[in-house]
């Protein structure tokens, strides 16, 4: 069984628990960590969990929101952790004490029962990866910081039993807010985040009759709102917007099977 939960989805902070079960043993990764490690912690144990039962770390990319503590919980708690040359560089090749490993674009990845691919994405980041995880039988996609969706980017979320999907911002909350010119173009620019519609565009293109859940992550407090990306996705999907889900700053998600 392949499960995942958002700890905690937003400018202030990203990460993800990925967790699969079979024959009595529990793989867990969590990719991201953009918490302080006391943050962290605590967040981890309103899932039941603690730093000790994760098995890897993958970072997406380097930008404090998502990077946040890993390297001390990489090197406190003796925690594999994975992440792009491009993204290792950019925070200033610092020493993981054996802990580090370089992923890269088509790769894949163990993680106990967990396997993931790495694909890149458009983002002002060095070197940025999003992630397609399995167990065999479940997939899940994780697609929380980008500008645009590439045909690579949509090839890899093709027959995604789960998708969590950055649903950044509202175009026009985005026009209107007080935001600087320079923030608004990076922001809704090709290298940026995506916007309701851009977001509701994916869904559109990898929805099948097998796609459970798509849970909209990584709102702009400022420029969003979640009923905005909630319908927007449901009008995608051709669902009820009350079944549509999104994973919060502050709460991040439940755990919801993929």
């Amino acid at each position: 069984m392949l499960r995942f939960r958002s700890l905690g989805s937003g400018s202030t902070g990203n990460a993800t628990l990925v967790e699969a079960s079979s024959s009595g043993r529990t793989s867990r990764l969590l990719i991201d960590c953009g918490f302080t490690l006391r943050h962290l912690d605590a967040r981890l144990a309103r899932a039941g969990l603690c730093a000790s039962d994760i098995d890897a770390i993958f970072i997406t990319h380097e930008h404090g929101d998502h990077i946040g503590c890993a390297h001390g919980l990489a090197r406190r708690d003796r925690i594999p952790v994975w992440m792009s040359e491009g993204t290792w560089l950019a925070t200033g090749g610092r020493d993981f004490e054996g802990q580090l490993n370089l992923a890269r674009d088509g790769m894949n990845i163990e993680a106990g029962d967990i396997t993931v691919q790495p694909f890149t994405v458009p983002h002002d980041a060095k070197e940025p990866l999003q992630l397609r995880c399995t167990d065999g039988n479940r997939t899940l996609g994780v697609l929380t910081d980008l500008g645009h969706a590439t045909p690579h980017v949509l090839s890899h979320l093709t027959g995604v039993d789960a998708l969590l999907l950055e649903c950044n911002h509202d175009t026009d909350l985005l026009a209107t807010s007080a935001y600087p010119a320079f923030l608004k173009h990076r922001v809704g620019g090709n290298y940026g985040h995506l916007s309701n519609a851009a977001a509701s565009a994916i869904a559109r293109a990898v929805h099948h009759a097998g796609l459970r859940h798509v849970v909209a992550a990584h709102l702009s407090e400022q420029n969003n709102r979640p009923e905005l990306a909630r319908r927007a996705l449901a009008e995608a999907l051709g669902a009820d917007e009350a079944e549509m889900l999104t994973a919060t700053a502050a709460e991040g998600s439940p755990w919801l099977d993929a």
